[in-house]
């Protein structure tokens, strides 16, 4: 009995001195556990014969559990087995009339609802690749998304019929069959669809239709946000759509996790993840319509929802929603997203109660992806070594001005000690491959860095800055272009922005530099909002950001909206207040400029402008 009393007391000091020596050894134990059983599930998946796609999980689980809830869509709950039907449906419509073969791709411009799911398996159940249009845009940008893509259908739904019309002449000289999710159309060069749908039979659709797909065939195209021009179309390849939707695996999904997708399903966040996870895993989705804060956690309280996803600043949104009583009286459990600031993580969880929060690095088109598996609030993920070796990649002195890697005397890149800020470089192996954008070589190509660390090697130069701590955790510092140079210094629009939202009277800030006649550079420009019952306060503010901020990062101008203007996954965009620039006879909103003489923020006149410009006001 000694002996193993001794054991006993000696692994639990063992583990102790473990703990104390390597505080996250458990956590990293957990990861690595779960990143093993996902590269074992998807080796699995990529080498089956024939290719196991992720349409034929789906099937598996209509096999294994057709009644269990797939999709929960306002009042009503489709289970497995009826989405398997309802996309056969669709499936054989489209075989029938729009003449679809195996490698075809269709576009696809329906909202955030069931019909989009079902679309998306009937279209996999025949081989065919979707495009995913984001259904807010319009006019030539939405003729852009769709002709990069290579499609040759476009199904869109009746609600977004006007937004067709308005470039069917466009689409119709491309050679476009145009079908619209309605029982009729009057509407010259369109087709109905719903009542084609309703005739069909629901029968299984032979597997043989889908028989030539491969881990390199194209399963959906996914556009980028286009925060600084017309979007592009990133290909999301079977390999890398698996990848994807085995992420949320790792942060912890579960089979009986309702999984809350708010965001949109022409995304990756929405799609790949939300919708591509609760496939993986088995799951039930719940599908909003859209992001709402006012009904968010009714929805979750009303569906039992587990999971949620976030990104950009909804988990500010929620934040800012005046408290209740309920706030704590919900079965979330885990929260997947990224984009979230240190102090809206503090203030969510004190709030909401303790959800674990897996704040995650990754871009549609990339070809990594970090995750905080540690739950250190502000960081996106931690230095594995086995990620790393499997991943390779790096963070490399980058130069602001140039906007380019800095090389050494033999022209490679330099890495960045721990502390320093570098930009994420991540090598494309068998294991990492990069699609690329549709239909555009030199976008590419402009993704790619070569001879990075050795001659022939070929890197992703993922656009992305971050820097890495003493714990050798991982924290996303800007992206290239969100850093701007002001009197000999960099400055970081996020932490400018950060401090900016401190201050008493500021909901949100969005943070850019912009040039000014007679300086180098960029001089900081905020363009803010003001919080409900709030004033701007000159004095205060001035206050504010001299105390927080040394004196190249303080905003000379601020611009005072009643909203922001985000991408439709809230990602703000800079490109047109950056051109607007700070004239105020161009500009109708509230203008201010820091005037250090009276220790405040003025009102910007014209002639205080004209001032500046003169060179006679100093900045």
């Amino acid at each position: 009995t000694k002996p193993r009393l001794h054991s006993a007391l000696s692994a639990v000091l063992l583990l102790f001195a473990l703990r104390l020596r390597y505080p996250y050894f458990i956590a990293d134990a957990k990861y690595m556990r779960r990143i093993a059983i996902s590269i074992y599930r998807t080796t699995k998946y990529l080498k089956s014969k024939p290719f196991y796609t992720l349409v034929d999980r789906f099937l598996d689980s209509v096999q294994k559990n057709p009644h269990r809830a797939f999709i929960r869509y306002q009042d009503e709950t489709y289970s497995y087995a009826q989405s398997d039907k309802r996309s056969n449906k669709i499936a054989r419509s489209l075989l029938k009339h729009a003449d679809l073969h195996e490698g075809d791709t269709v576009a696809l411009l329906i909202g955030n609802e069931p019909m989009f799911l079902w679309m998306w398996l009937a279209l996999a159940k025949i081989g065919c690749s979707a495009a995913l249009l984001n259904h807010n845009i319009r006019s030539k940008s939405l003729v852009h998304c769709f002709s990069c893509c290579g499609a040759t259908v476009l199904i869109a739904g009746a609600e977004l019929q006007d937004s067709v019309e308005e470039v069917l002449p466009d689409l119709r000289e491309l050679g476009i069959s145009v079908y619209i999710l309605t029982d009729h159309v009057t509407a010259e060069g369109m087709e109905s669809l719903t009542d084609k749908i309703a005739q069909a039979s629901d029968e299984p659709i032979p597997a043989d239709l889908r028989a030539n797909i491969t881990f390199s065939s194209p399963a959906v195209y996914i556009y980028t946000s286009g925060t600084t021009g017309l979007p592009k179309a990133a290909v999301i390849a079977q390999r890398r759509l698996w990848a994807m939707s085995v992420f949320p695996s790792v942060c912890g999904l579960k089979s009986d996790d309702v999984v809350y997708i708010c965001l949109p399903l022409y995304h990756s966040a929405g799609f790949a993840l939300g919708f591509g996870g609760a496939i993986e895993r088995g799951a039930t989705v719940v599908v909003k319509s859209k992001f709402s804060s006012s009904q968010f956690w009714d929805d979750c309280r009303k569906y039992n929802v587990t999971v949620i996803q976030y990104i950009g600043e909804t988990m500010r949104y929620l934040c800012n929603t005046p408290k209740r009583v309920s706030d704590q009286v919900h079965n979330v459990r885990m929260a997947i997203g990224n984009g979230i600031r240190p102090e809206v993580w503090r203030t969510f969880i004190s709030r909401f109660g303790n959800v674990d929060i897996k704040e995650f690095y990754g871009s549609t088109e990339g070809t990594l992806g970090f995750l905080n598996y540690a739950g250190k609030t502000g960081a996106v993920g931690r230095v594995n070594y086995f990620h790393k070796k499997i991943y390779p990649y790096a963070l490399v002195k980058f130069d602001q001005e140039q906007e380019e890697p800095v090389r050494n005397a033999e022209g490679f890149c330099i890495e960045v000690v721990k502390g320093e800020t570098g930009l994420l470089v991540v090598k494309i192996t068998q294991k990492a491959q990069f699609g690329g954008y549709a239909r555009d070589p030199k976008q590419t190509e402009k993704k790619k860095l070569y001879n990075v660390f050795e001659k022939g090697d070929v890197y992703f130069n993922s656009g992305d800055l971050f820097r890495t701590d003493h714990e050798n955790f991982i924290y996303f510092q800007d992206r290239v272009g969100d850093t701007f140079r002001w009197k000999g210094e960099n400055v970081s629009t996020n932490e400018v922005s950060d401090i900016l939202t401190m201050a008493t009277s500021i909901e949100e800030a969005n943070v850019y530099g912009v040039t000014v006649q007679g300086y180098e550079g960029r001089t900081g420009m905020a363009t803010i909002t003001l919080k409900k019952d709030h004033q701007f306060e000159p004095d205060a503010i001035f206050s504010h950001v001299t105390t927080y901020l040394p004196s190249y990062a303080r905003p000379r101008f601020i611009r005072i909206q009643d909203c922001l203007a985000v991408t439709c996954t809230f990602k703000q965009l800079k490109g047109k207040l950056v051109e607007e620039g700070f004239n105020p006879a161009v500009i109708t909103d509230p203008l201010f400029v820091l005037h250090e003489t009276v220790k405040s923020y003025r009102p910007l006149t014209r002639d205080t402008y004209q001032s500046i410009l003169d060179g006679h006001f100093r900045l």
